[in-house]
């Protein structure tokens, strides 16, 4: 799979993971160290497949990380003769009484209850491994904590469990203290967070049409592999699609009022290089793994209620580039009122957002990358 040495993370856990008996872990790690490959590893190791029930189960927060992870466990499960993996997720319709023989249940929470409380499907004392993804993202998702501690409750003392992080505010301490009984704890330092290898940008615009002509600045002048751009509202998301369809640009619009399979379908399209840039709302700001990106673009800095700035969307979104330690260029497209989000941004991660003349064709080209 190209990996030719352990990420920090896989280092740091994987021992604990793979340790007899088995332990319990929380792990703070943004998406793109390998942490989906460490777990999945685990998984596969405690599974017998000679045994046709599930023995570990995967929550993920969206059916497009599930479908991710899975992907993960077939590619490094190849060679795990006869071991399978079956997805709970919305749209997978099974039948009550239906014999599920897969090993493996990869799913979302409302799903996964579903399947577990009401069809009886899966056997959650039989659960040897249960992995919790993307944990922040759990609790900030309506009912899905409980559906989350729903679950845990009902598995045996045995099962080793595996809550993953990209952040840990409060809220997602205190979660994961309640649902991981006993763990190893791995935690970065705050400054860590941002990932290093991704250079981060500022161009101060007026309005939309500058912040449009600015985009096309420099996408005119660095060379793209592919790249995501994120906007506040779906709203500003199809005015940028279609101003970037009539310019020309192969174009992919991604927001959340689409179908899972309309979703899944985007999505592969732009795995496979059909469109070279993908908008969307923060519906994709987490867990979407494409190798090629080489640029994230915020056409709207992510704020909360109140104009705060939002730092974990901030991390997720920057964290579509730069993956497993590669280089990334990200550029933040602000009006002059929202610079003070933007240094508050730069102070919470201790990290260097330079100013950028987009005017500048010279200053652009020498970005490097």
């Amino acid at each position: 799979m190209g990996f030719n040495r352990p990420s920090k993370i896989q280092e740091m856990a994987l021992p604990m993971m793979l340790a007899h008996p088995p332990q319990n872990l929380i792990a703070q790690s943004q998406s793109g160290t390998g942490k989906t490959a460490a777990f999945v590893l685990a998984m596969l190791s405690r599974v017998n497949a000679l045994e046709l029930f599930p023995q570990c189960l995967c929550l993920a927060p969206t059916y497009e990380l599930a479908l991710q992870t899975g992907r993960v466990v077939e590619q490094m499960g190849k060679f795990c003769v006869d071991v399978q993996v079956m997805y709970a997720v919305r749209g997978n319709r099974i039948c009550r009484g239906t014999n599920i023989t897969k090993q493996i249940v990869i799913g979302t929470p409302g799903t996964v209850l579903d399947w577990c409380f009401k069809r009886k499907l899966i056997d959650l004392t039989k659960i040897r491994v249960f992995v919790l993804d993307e944990a922040d993202v759990m609790i900030d998702t309506q009912g899905f904590s409980d559906h989350s501690i729903r679950i845990q409750r009902a598995l045996p003392s045995e099962c080793q469990m595996l809550l993953f992080s990209a952040t840990f505010e409060d809220c997602v301490w205190r979660f994961a203290e309640r649902i991981i009984p006993d763990p190893n704890v791995i935690k970065l330092r705050k400054e860590e967070l941002t990932l290093n290898n991704i250079q981060q940008y500022y161009v101060l615009c007026e309005h939309r049409k500058d912040k449009y002509q600015a985009l096309c600045n420099i996408y005119g002048s660095i060379t793209i592999g592919q790249a995501i751009i994120f906007c506040q509202t779906r709203q500003n998301a199809k005015w940028l699609t279609m101003e970037m369809i009539e310019d020309g640009h192969q174009v992919s619009l991604l927001t959340g009022e689409l179908t899972v399979e309309q979703r899944a379908s985007i999505i592969q399209r732009f795995r496979d290089g059909k469109e070279k840039v993908l908008i969307t709302t923060n519906v994709c700001a987490r867990g979407i793994d494409v190798k090629q990106v080489t640029i994230v673009v915020n056409f709207d800095l992510p704020v909360k209620q109140g104009e705060e700035p939002d730092y974990e969307t901030y991390l997720h979104r920057i964290g579509r580039t730069g993956r497993f330690g590669k280089k990334g260029l990200a550029f933040n497209m602000i009006e002059v009122d929202k610079l003070p989000l933007l240094m508050k941004i730069q102070d919470h991660f201790n990290s260097i957002i330079k100013q950028l003349n987009a005017e500048d064709m010279d200053e652009i080209e020498m970005i490097d990358y």
